[in-house]
């Protein structure tokens, strides 16, 4: 029996209550979300995980779906369709994106390859960037510096990060984070 059937609800009870906590994300309700994401994230997440086939992928993306949940929940409407569409939808979307990301980032790769003979790597120095920048960058820890420059300047996720530097997801988010806040700091740049 699908996740989305029981014996007590039936599916367009569940279709009701889904809308419901949409329509209360939209104002700003967070225990909506809570209990949006609690009854749904099974099926985004078991989606995600067919098209991407890698699970830190399909987590991220996952997330990603609840986050823009919680951005665009105004823009719902039930008499459009139901709220299991709109989140397969965006799933879906998410997910196919990831997928051509992937594929693009690989065929950059390669081109970096038949350029210089080497995968691209984080530099101390990169070429266009503004000496300040430059100096803030240098001014870093290096293994912030690192994933830094390897999330923005070359498009690595976070999760593609964590399988190639061997970390945990969680400690590359978190490198990211705190070298950001000096970067921002350095550059004296508002919070």
């Amino acid at each position: 029996m699908p996740a989305f059937e029981s014996a007590d609800i039936s599916r367009t009870d569940l279709e009701r209550t889904w809308a419901g906590y949409v329509r209360r994300i939209a104002v700003g309700d967070q225990g909506a979300l809570a209990a949006l994401y609690d009854a749904t994230n099974r099926l985004i997440y078991g989606m995600t995980l067919r098209i991407l086939r890698n699970p830190a992928d399909a987590e991220e993306v996952t997330l990603d779906i609840y986050t823009q949940v919680w951005r665009s929940a105004a823009s719902f409407d039930d008499r459009r369709g139901s709220a299991t569409a709109w989140l397969v939808t965006m799933a879906r979307s998410r997910a196919i994106d990831r997928l051509r990301s992937r594929a693009n980032r690989g065929q950059r790769e390669e081109a970096l390859l038949e350029t210089d003979g080497s995968a691209p790597a984080a530099s101390s120095v990169l070429p266009g960037v503004a000496g300040e920048v430059q100096a803030a960058l240098l001014a870093l820890a290096p293994e912030q510096r690192e994933v830094i420059e390897l999330a923005y300047w070359y498009g690595y996720s976070h999760s593609e990060l964590a399988a190639r530097l061997g970390q945990p997801l969680g400690t590359i988010k978190t490198r990211i984070r705190m070298g950001m806040m000096k970067l921002r700091s350095q550059l004296g740049a508002q919070p």
